[in-house]
């Protein structure tokens, strides 16, 4: 586990014309990004020294190493940028990593199977598990909050969940 690589940020295009670029962190403090050593792609062929140079809309500008001209800039939009898990810091028992969250299989306090967590969103108010339904195509986001959700069990990969009235269909 300690040698999987964890996605904690990713590059948003160009900002300006000498090569730094606008940079999206996924770490709980953004600026956190930069301590963390040399990111990497996710199959480890590049990897980048950041040094950050401030503030954007919706993110940070930064100095990646080997990066000299908006277009290097430019050609690296959407590149998504990872750290190995073991230099990530150790979390309270009531906080989780994305990464551990997706894939588990969520079922409600009946045990009654809702669906597995496909991703995670967070739009500014909290979090959100976007579950995949079984045998459906469909998706529902379900808060990530402890009304919501009063059981995570990483050991076991499964989230206990008592979703609000109506997120689900009736069953009957």
């Amino acid at each position: 586990m300690s040698d999987e690589m964890i996605c904690i940020g990713a590059i948003a295009g160009a900002f300006g014309v000498h090569g730094e670029v606008r940079l999206k962190s996924f770490a709980a403090q953004s600026e956190d990004i930069a301590t963390y050593g040399p990111l990497s792609t996710e199959d480890g062929s590049r990897q980048f020294t950041v040094s950050l140079t401030g503030q954007a809309s919706n993110g940070l500008t930064a100095r990646l190493s080997g990066v000299r001209s908006k277009e290097d800039a430019d050609a690296l939009r959407g590149l998504q940028l990872y750290v190995p898990r073991s230099v990530l810091p150790a979390l309270p028992d009531d906080e989780y990593y994305h990464a551990d969250l997706v894939g588990l299989d969520v079922f409600d306090t009946g045990g009654t199977r809702l669906g597995r967590v496909k991703s995670v969103h967070n739009h500014g108010a909290s979090d959100l598990l976007e579950l995949s339904i079984p045998g459906d195509s469909a998706t529902v986001l379900l808060p990530f909050t402890q009304a919501a959700v009063p059981t995570v069990d990483l050991a076991s990969r499964r989230i206990v969940a008592d979703p609000p009235v109506g997120l689900f269909p009736d069953p009957t």
